[in-house]
């Protein structure tokens, strides 16, 4: 099926929705004031080393220090040969890397939550048909290229352009693409890599050795090997950088490279704006009736299924498995829209049969098949469960547009105006015993302030006669339900 790029360019803010189908079904966000910084080599120093770990905190300049664990580490990834690290084990991290010491290193994991960048020494500099792998001596050929003829014939082209700097993974999209282009990749790499040297011997620690290139061109070398229709731009001066850019690595998109002009905005186009806002929610209706429950968790994301208003027409059975059916296919969009990544649960409504279940295992992995990010389908647990794992690699889509609520601080929940009330009545009676107080003024919510002085007046009134000092009540329209400030006079 063939894709529709959109970018929406602003100078604070760049945005890419993938159209599949006429739908929005994936959508990428870079913030100038947060770029992503996967895929970045850094000269770090590492600040700690946690031998119960089995890992390090290595300092590249950001607020977190960034995490690197033994099996991320391979030794001199520059002069090593690939069969050597093919035997590398791994050891203590003791044995690894010193505290104060300088690495070089690569994040493959953006910062997440209240969790630094993940790193690797294993180095890897992407093109758009190779990838270039510093220190290593073999070529690689991407599993996607199914024929046995094109991989022999892709390895006998690239194994020449080993040398001692290093060797290459082919890429999907270099399926076709003949000597000069491929050399062309090689020789790109290779320069790359040579700055990459230059800038570790010159620079000082927590520097920057490489920059990912910025998220227009980054999509446009990443989805080659999808079906591109179209790419439409929205601002002149990226249209032009693009131009150059696909001129370069990636011609046959030349002509499919536009520039929207049009008074409407882009976003406007497929309902994307509001695909994205309803992204943003936990509930996601189904055509049948049914609908899905999606809430993402620092752990993990679980994802409920339910029949809602579909009542079928056959029998109930029937009813469960087509509604499974269908929630598998929207699964799959939502997974890829929200980009959510990690340990994934599926709680499919329960069915008697195997061959239902069966069936709607295989509907979801033939759904996932369409994600360009790995994905691993464990099954149906004891508990009827459907465990799953997506690769993670950059923030979703709900952490890139959102915040933690600060009312109910990420529960979902606040406390209710009686829990409140009763708060309140009790903090009175515990600084009334810790201190000597002729009265006490309490300044709360307007909705707790407005319970205590009705629904509550009797259990206030009781306070008053039992500690024997006069509370009055005030109401603060700036106060969140919980705030409430006990004060003595």
């Amino acid at each position: 099926m063939s894709a529709e790029l959109l970018l929406n360019i602003t100078p604070s803010e760049t945005r890419v929705a993938m159209i599949e189908g006429g739908m929005l079904q994936e959508v990428h966000i870079e913030r100038e004031a947060k770029r992503g910084i996967v895929g970045n080599i850094y000269k770090g120093k590492v600040s700690r080393v946690l031998p119960g770990m089995q890992a390090a905190f290595v300092d590249i300049g950001l607020d977190k220090a960034a995490f690197l664990h033994a099996s991320d580490i391979v030794p001199h990834t520059e002069c090593v040969a690939e069969n050597e690290k093919q035997q590398f084990q791994v050891r203590d991290i003791s044995e690894l890397v010193r505290q104060g010491q300088d690495i070089v290193v690569q994040v493959v994991k953006d910062p997440l939550g209240t969790k630094g960048a993940r790193l690797t020494t294993d180095i890897t500099l992407p093109s758009r048909y190779l990838v270039f792998m510093p220190g290593a001596s073999h070529v690689g050929v991407s599993q996607r290229i199914e024929s046995e003829d094109e991989r022999n014939r892709l390895k006998q082209l690239v194994s020449p352009f080993c040398d001692e700097l290093g060797g290459f993974i082919i890429r999907t999209a270099a399926e076709g693409a003949d000597d000069h282009e491929l050399s062309q990749d090689a020789a790109f790499l290779k320069r790359l890599w040579q700055k990459v040297i230059e800038r570790r011997s010159r620079y000082k620690t927590k520097s920057m050795l490489y920059g990912e290139l910025g998220l227009a061109q980054r999509i446009l070398r990443d989805f080659v090997g999808t079906e591109i229709s179209q790419v439409t731009v929205d601002s002149r001066i990226v249209y032009d950088t693009l131009q150059e850019f696909v001129a370069e690595f990636v011609p046959e998109l030349t002509d499919k490279l536009e520039l929207y002009e049009g008074h409407k905005p882009i976003f406007d186009m497929y309902d994307t704006e509001n695909e994205i806002q309803r992204s943003l929610e936990r509930k996601v209706e189904l055509k049948s009736g049914g609908y899905l429950i999606i809430d993402q968790t620092e752990a993990m994301t679980t994802i409920d299924i339910n029949t809602g208003a579909f009542v079928g027409r056959r029998n109930l059975e029937e009813t469960i498995f087509n509604t499974n059916l269908e929630a598998t296919e929207a699964i799959a969009r939502q997974l890829r829209l929200r980009n959510l990544g990690g340990i994934i649960i599926i709680d499919f409504i329960d069915m008697l049969h195997d061959e239902h279940r069966d069936r709607v295992l295989r509907s979801l992995e033939v759904a996932l098949d369409r994600d360009r990010v790995k994905t691993n389908i464990n099954g149906f647990t004891q508990l009827g469960l459907v465990e799953m794992t997506r690769k993670r690699t950059r923030e979703s889509i709900e952490h890139v547009l959102c915040s933690g609520c600060p009312t109910c601080e990420g529960r979902g929940s606040v406390k209710t105006v009686e829990t409140v009330c009763y708060e309140i009545l009790r903090e009175i009676t515990r600084v009334n015993r810790a201190y000597d107080a002729d009265k006490f003024v309490v300044y709360a919510a307007p909705r707790v302030a407005d319970t205590l002085l009705g629904e509550e007046s009797h259990a206030l009134a009781e306070l008053e006669v039992f500690i024997g000092k006069q509370v009055t009540i005030n109401c603060e329209p700036l106060y969140v339900q919980e705030q409430f400030d006990v004060v003595m006079m």
